[in-house]
């Protein structure tokens, strides 16, 4: 197979080049945070073979050792290509930016240009930012949902990406790399707290636009809470259609669950913690946008994930890292190809936004005549509000017969509705004889009669 240079690939003919090559790896990394060079091939392609001794390898070490900051440690080898000796150097890095020779270079193509003082500067607040999630938070260990923390164990357990079983919060969270001294890191606090300030604004607007909204929420809590409140708020929202072959019925969402749960995931590991923005799921007539804040990486696209041509970039490891030994992501930077995958799959669109702040993930939402309106006379029918209505009475249901003393607002806040729509189901269960009251508003209680 003949090699062609690349964004992470360098080809030179012999070691006389070693400067170049070292200004290349500095490139690759600044880029891409991975590089690879052969010695011994020439640009073209051609394999004309490379003197290689113990000598030329650390000739070669040397060379990288000595002229590039911050330190990196490449594998490097002597290797056979077309029966001919080749000196093979692999190098990966995320301490950006690298310098080369005093200067610092990005990989453009094949080339490796010089980085201008304004992009240094904004890879170095970036270099700032993503030390965010570890950095130790105002909160201690009280501020930790134990339940949630013992289940996400035993899920990682089960998943078999986690070998140790819970003991206490401070051994488990020591080896989640989340605990230093006395303190929790700020991973910690938007994983498992609960105390912080991750917030996501939900919307349902009457139209394309953001002129009028018929549905308008605020969720707050960590990471882990916020999936499963916003994965059901879509449910809930969306349309659905019924189908009924034979005597099955099959209840279709207009937009895969797993692509949903997939982008809002995507979200909240990918996101810009150092910036004061929430999350945004936004439910148009005509699309159903899912946004994080948080630039999408330099000189990259969508695309490049998707294809598979490019490495995971990271703002937040720590976080990707627990999410993923849950088996929340399956794997680093596979975000956007599972969305795109399970997309194909159910033959539904979606779109990637980089917005100049932020990246949306944007499902077009199917029309009435693509299965989703009501069709009279045909086995497929819309999933209504009417079921949504009965799907938030059983939960109000719920929420009461667990708690007959609980109040509307209570209610609300649990199940992730407004207190107004809680009242008017609880009037509605009332006239219905499903629900009574027992004794006065103040210091009574609601039973479940049937």
């Amino acid at each position: 197979m003949k090699l062609k240079e690349s964004e992470i690939l360098e080809l030179k003919k012999t070691t006389s080049e070693l400067k170049e090559a070292v200004i290349a790896i500095a490139a690759m990394l600044n880029k891409h945070g991975v590089g690879e060079v052969y010695f011994g091939i020439k640009n073209d392609g051609l394999v004309v073979g490379q003197q290689v001794s113990e000598k030329t390898l650390r000739e070669v070490a040397q060379a990288i050792g000595d002229n590039i900051e911050p330190k990196i440690y490449p594998q490097i080898k002597s290797q056979k290509i077309q029966g001919k000796a080749c000196i093979c150097v692999k190098c990966k890095g995320a301490d950006k930016p690298y310098f080369a020779y005093g200067r610092a270079y990005m990989r453009v193509a094949d080339e490796d240009r010089q980085i201008s003082a304004k992009e240094l500067e904004a890879m170095f607040a970036g270099k700032n930012k993503l030390a965010w999630e570890s950095h130790l938070s105002q909160y201690f260990l009280n501020n930790i949902q134990d339940g949630l923390l013992r289940k996400y164990i035993a899920k990682a357990n089960a998943a078999g990406r986690i070998s140790f079983k819970y003991d206490n919060k401070e051994s488990v969270l020591k080896k989640l790399h989340l605990f230093k001294g006395k303190k929790l890191v700020n991973a910690a606090d938007v994983l498992f707290g609960k105390e912080n300030r991750l917030k996501v604004q939900l919307a349902v607007f009457a139209g394309n636009d953001k002129l009028t909204f018929l549905d308008i929420q605020l969720f707050e809590g960590n990471i882990f809470n916020l999936i499963e409140k916003c994965e059901q708020y879509l449910k809930e929202k969306m349309n659905w259609r019924v189908e009924i072959p034979g005597m099955q019925r099959k209840e279709i969402p207009e937009v895969p669950i797993q692509a949903l749960r997939e982008a809002i995931i995507n979200s909240f590991c990918h996101r810009d913690y150092t910036v004061p923005e929430s999350n945004y799921i936004a439910i148009y007539k005509n699309r159903i946008e899912i946004t994080n804040p948080g630039k999408f990486p330099e000189g990259l696209t969508p695309q490049d994930f998707i294809k598979g041509n490019h490495e995971s970039v990271l703002r937040n490891p720590l976080i990707a890292d627990v999410l993923y030994k849950s088996k929340e992501i399956e794997h680093w930077g596979s975000g956007l190809k599972r969305i795109s995958d399970e997309c194909i799959a159910e033959k539904v669109k979606v779109a990637f936004e980089i917005k100049k702040t932020g990246f949306a993930v944007v499902f077009p939402r199917p029309l009435a005549d693509d299965g989703f309106g009501v069709k009279d006379g045909d086995k497929t029918t819309q999933k209504s509000s009417e079921k949504s209505s009965e799907k938030s009475s059983e939960k109000i249901l719920s929420a009461i017969r667990e708690d007959g003393t609980i109040s509307a607002q209570e209610i609300a806040a649990k199940i992730g509705l407004t207190s107004r729509a809680v009242e008017k189901q609880i009037s509605a269960l009332k006239n219905k004889g499903i629900i009574k009251r027992i004794g006065p508003d103040k210091g009574g209680k609601w039973e479940v009669t049937r």
